[in-house]
Formats: structure tokens, sequence, C-alpha cells
């Protein structure tokens, strides 16, 4: 690969192994340059360490050879010179700085584009820019023309590797295989491949219990005369290693002991760097340190055993937060809560939660939804991925169907099988007051059980692109004033598919079907029947107004259950996304529905402001099929994709 330059320069050979390549450079004037990760030459003193000057203005002019793999646009996103062009440099120094810079970073793209027989030519004025001293005077505004040969394509003539793992006996220790990444005879030999295989080289073996593999030799020679790359990579395994004991650094108020224990990484037991990162996925759930990292010893022992060391810093404990959420059909929702993240060292949580809603849909206090109430979490009962948790809450709640004024009590277990597959088993209770129009003033008491287990692949629950989320859930109860035992069962998917370039399009889809047995209607709790409606059901409705209709005009709730929703997510800048989507619902008056109810059909648009904690959301909705008291068009507000 050579800089193109004046007869004066001094062009100097280098060889990595067996790795040749030219490069011209300007006396004095050496940066720093890796290849593969070895550093060449050079120092690490960036080359933007020089005298700030008046603001430099220049034009560039950015030119490539013909090719036709559309490379242009790759260099041009490399050079800081083309980049930075509607911006002044820093004084002249600034500017020959960048291009300096620039021989390094067009370089490193041709590399990893597998180019090495290319050249770059960076004039100044006329004047090649290495040949330039840093204070160089230069003109205002200056002329900067940037010409790339890429040179052509280098193909493996030969990919190896040496000592390569054997094939994974167990699936979740399969890596994949460098050829399938591109590392074969005949394919495009760019540099970012020859790395990529020997991180999957090593990472194979270190997911067969080698946590000391690595890359013992490289050797890279490329053959000019005949655009070939012949690459040969030999992995030392080493030792087989198993756990040593795990200590833990950093710890204020929490028990160390345990957090150890929470790892989950036990002495004797096989190596396997999923089980870090596991174990790091679970501590970070507790939500007690603001920083965490394992750090494995230099070497494995005598007996084979590997002492990890687990470095943390903690958070304070106590910390309060707000929210809101708004739609124009249900109003303003503000809610707050205050939290005590490690009450007795072993990260238990007790959390107290207060909300009020309705707010602009009646500025009449007895007329809002209010909810206090609090939750208390002990987590690593049993084992590190059971947690035991119990919760108190009252209620008012206000809607268009009922107004239910209730207290009720949950406890029991969560359980995480897989990084995907969770469970949770609880026991339930509460007296509730129920006024509607339809059966008025009831009272009811009720006691059961909650069941259910979620499988959830998405990549991101906020704001997913792929993956699937599907959970079954199981309630029977007793209601103890009319003396009646039902069992009702839901059960939801959803699905996401995301395509072009870094998943800027996504498709979405849910489904979510329910059914109760029991007694009559008029015998159960309201809010144990089903109605749809609102911002994660149909929007374009009210919240809990899709029910059954009754012969005086009121809306009931049902034993069935149906709900549908499709969504096609586009990301127009990498902060702003827009939506479009359709939602469907029905409630049955029946467990095995007779589909009598009218289906109810919502669709809209929507706006996504992209942020690190998830999107912030606004709907807009219209209902398809508005009846009298629908809405004729929706507004909806909150955090996080509807689904």
């Amino acid at each position: 690969m050579t800089e193109q330059s004046p007869p004066v320069w001094r062009r100097s050979r280098l060889v990595v192994t067996a790795f040749c390549a030219a490069l011209c450079v300007a006396p004095g004037q050496v940066h720093a340059f890796e290849l593969f990760g070895i550093k060449l030459f050079g120092s690490d003193e960036p080359e933007e360490d020089l005298v700030i000057g008046d603001p430099q203005t220049y034009s560039v002019e950015f030119s490539v050879g013909e090719t036709d793999d559309g490379i242009e646009n790759t260099l041009k996103n490399a050079s800081t010179l083309w980049n930075d062009r509607n911006e002044p440099a820093s004084g002249a120094a600034g500017l020959l700085a960048k291009a300096r810079g620039d021989y390094r970073r067009l370089l490193g793209t041709l590399y990893s584009e597998g180019r090495y027989g290319g050249t770059i030519s960076i004039r100044i004025d006329g004047r090649e820019a290495a040949d330039l001293a840093p204070d160089a005077q230069l003109a205002e505004p200056a002329t900067v023309t940037v010409s790339v040969d890429p040179g052509p394509l280098f193909n493996f003539r030969e990919a190896a590797i040496v000592n390569q793992a054997p094939p994974a006996t167990n699936r979740r220790d399969e890596v994949d295989d460098p050829r399938d990444e591109g590392f074969a005879s005949g394919e495009i030999a760019k540099s970012g491949t020859i790395l990529r295989a020997e991180r999957l080289s090593v990472e194979a073996w270190r997911q067969q219990g080698h946590a000391k593999a690595e890359v013992a030799e490289r050797r890279v020679e490329a053959a000019h005369d005949a655009d070939v790359v012949d690459a040969r990579i030999t992995v030392n395994p080493g030792r087989k290693a198993f756990y040593g004991p795990v200590t833990v650094e950093g710890t204020e108020r929490m028990d160390a002991e345990w957090v150890a224990w929470m790892t989950g990484l036990r002495p004797g037991v096989e190596y396997d760097p999923d089980d870090l990162t596991r174990a790091g996925t679970r501590i970070a759930k507790l939500d007690v340190f603001r920083a965490a990292r394992f750090q494995e010893a230099d070497m494995i022992d005598s007996n084979g055993l590997l002492p990890i060391t687990y470095i943390v810093q903690e958070r304070l404990p106590r910390r309060f937060g707000v929210g809101g959420s708004y739609s124009t059909i249900d109003g303003a929702g503000l809610e707050a809560y205050w939290m005590h993240r490690n009450l007795f060292g072993r990260a238990e949580r007790l959390r107290f939660d207060a909300k009020v809603a309705g707010i602009g849909k009646t500025f009449k206090p007895d007329e809002f939804t209010y909810r206090v109430g609090s939750t208390f979490v002990k987590p690593g009962v049993f084992t590190p991925d059971t947690d035991f948790s119990a919760s108190l809450y009252g209620d008012r709640e206000v809607l268009d169907p009922y107004t239910r004024t209730a207290v009720t009590a949950t406890t029991g277990f969560t359980h995480v099988f897989t990084e995907e597959l969770s469970g949770k088993l609880f026991a339930t209770g509460g007296r509730s007051r129920f006024d509607d129009d339809e059966f008025g003033r009831r009272d009811f008491m009720t006691a059961g059980f909650m069941g259910a287990l979620t499988y959830d692949s998405r990549d991101n629950a906020a704001d997913a692109t792929e993956g699937y989320f599907l959970e079954g859930t199981l309630d029977p109860f007793y209601e103890f004033e009319y003396g009646n035992a039902a069992f009702k069962a839901t059960a939801e998917a959803r699905a996401y598919y995301g395509f072009g370039e870094e998943n800027r399009f996504v498709l979405a889809g849910r489904l979510k079907l329910g059914a109760l047995v029991g007694p009559p209607i008029s015998e159960l709790p309201p809010d144990m029947l089903f109605f749809a409606g609102g911002g994660g059901s149909v929007r374009g409705y009210a919240y809990r107004n899709i029910g059954v209709p009754t012969a005086s005009g009121n809306v009931i709730g049902g034993r069935s259950l149906a709900e549908a929703s499709i969504e096609a997510r586009a990301k127009v800048t990498d902060s702003i996304g827009v939506v479009g989507f359709v939602d469907a619902g029905f409630v049955g008056e029946d467990t095995i529905p007779t589909f009598d109810e009218d289906l109810r059909l919502g669709a809209g648009v929507g706006l996504r402001y992209l942020t690190g904690l998830g999107p912030i959301r606004l709907d807009v909705a219209v209902p398809l099929d508005r009846r009298e008291g629908d809405p004729s068009v929706a507004f909806y507000v909150g955090i996080g994709q509807a689904f």
C-alpha cells in the first residue's frame, strides 16, 4: 500500500510476520498506525495535539478511482477532511493534522475492504500534505484535493486456523464458524475478517472451558503479483479451567458473601463465559450497583481453578421518581414513587407508589382515579434466580363502565429458568366494591392464585426490533360473597421483524386471547372480566370501554376476549421514528364466543422520540366503527412502544 508522493520522499518497506505492505512517509512526520491490532510505527499521541491558530477555512475535492463496489462513500465517511468540510479547521496546523490523520484513516479503510495495493494522495494548495511543515503558510481558503486509487481486491488463497476447537457438544457453546464469516479461500481478504476469525477461534475454546485461550501466532502474507492473501492463525487453547473462589470488592452496605453467592459461580464447576454474562445480568437487575465487572485471575492454578473477582461500586440506597401519561379520552395521569433498594444488605427493595389519573376528563377530585400502595421484594431466595415479593394496594378507579374501590394483596415468587423463560406463582386476595349503572352497588371478596409463564427473546423490551414475546396466565379464584369458583386464562403473543440497515424498519404484531369459566357475569367482579380499549389495547377508544353492550345501553365486562394489533415502524433519523397501526378488539358475553358482538377497529399514526430509556410515544387514532359515546379522534402519550 503506498501513499502517492513526490520523488524526494523516502520509501520504507514494512513486514508484519509475512504480510508485506509498502508505506511512503515523509521524514519526521511519522504517525501511529495499527494493523490487525499491532502498532506498526509511531506513537499514541494524536496528530491533533498541535498549536491552534486562527480558523482555517478550506474547500475539498475528493476523487476515487473506478471501482464496482461503492467504496467511495466508505472512504468519504472515514475522512475527517470530507466530513468536516463545512467547518473551519483550528488554524493551518489543525488542517494539516486532519490531513495527516486521513492518510491513516483512509489506509485502514482500504485494508478493511480487502485492498492492499492502493495509493493515497492528499494535497493542500498543490503540495503533498505529508511534505508540509506544521507551521506552513496556507491560502485562505485553502484548496484540498484527496485522490485515492483503491487498487485491486485481494482474495484469500489460504485461510487456515491451527488448533481449531472441536465441534461443541452443547448447543449453547456453539460459536459462528469463521468460514461462514468470510475467512475462507476465494473470499475477499478484508482485515476485519481476519480479526473476527481470531476472536471466533479463541471464543470457541473459551466456550468449552479454556478460559485462557489466545492467538499464539498470526501469519498473514500478501502476494501483490497475484492479488491474494495467505492467512494462518495458530491458537493456543491452554488448560481447561474450573471456577475457583469468587471474591467481591467494593461493597459498602451490601453483604459481600451474598453477592458472591448471587453470581451463581460455584467453585469446581467448569468455566463458561456465558455464566459470567448471566451473572452480570442477574446482579444488574438488583439495581444496587452503579458499576460492576468481573476480573479473572491472570493464571489458572495448579488444581485447574480460576479465581474470580467481582468489583462493584454501590448506588445510593434511596431513590424517588415521578412520571405521567396523557390521552384525550382518559385525561392526564401523574404518578410518583419512593424506593429503598437495599434495606438489610441483600438488595431487599421496599417501594411506595402513588398515582392519580383522569385529570382533565373531569376536575372533580372525587371522580379522579387513585392508587396507593407498597411492594416488598427479596431477591435470591432458594436460588439466585428466585425472588419473593409481597404487595398491598388501595385503589379508587373511576371508569365509564364502573367505579371500583378496593384493597388487594399479593404474595409469591418469581423464577428465571433461562435467559428467555421465566415464571411466577402468587397467592392473591382482596375486597372490593363496585358501582355501575347496570347492576348497582355490589361487594366482592376474592382469594385465589395467579400463575404465569413468559418467554421473551426480544432484543429490547422497550423498543424491540426482533424476537418474540409469549405469555400464558392462569387465575383460579373463589368469590365469597356469592359463593362462586371461577377460572380465568389469558394468552398473548407478540412478534417483531426488523429489516433495512440497522433494522430501521420494523413490522410488529400482537395477538391476545382470553376466556373465563364460572358463574354469571352479574356475580363476578368486573375487574376480573374482560374489557378492551385504550393505549395498550385498541387505540381510538377509551380505556376498558369495549365490552358487552346491554339492552339498557350500558357496557359490561365479558367472559371471552380477542385482541390483535399490527404496526409498521420506521426510523426517520437516529432520534425520530414514525408508526402506522391498526388495532382490533372483541369482547364476548360467553366463555366460548358466539361473535354476536361486533369487532371494534381502530387505526392511526404515531410519532416516536427515541431516547436511551425507550421511545417517547405520541399516537393519534380514530375508531373505524364509531358509535355513540366513542371519540372522533384520540391522542395517547406515553413512554415505550405500545407493545
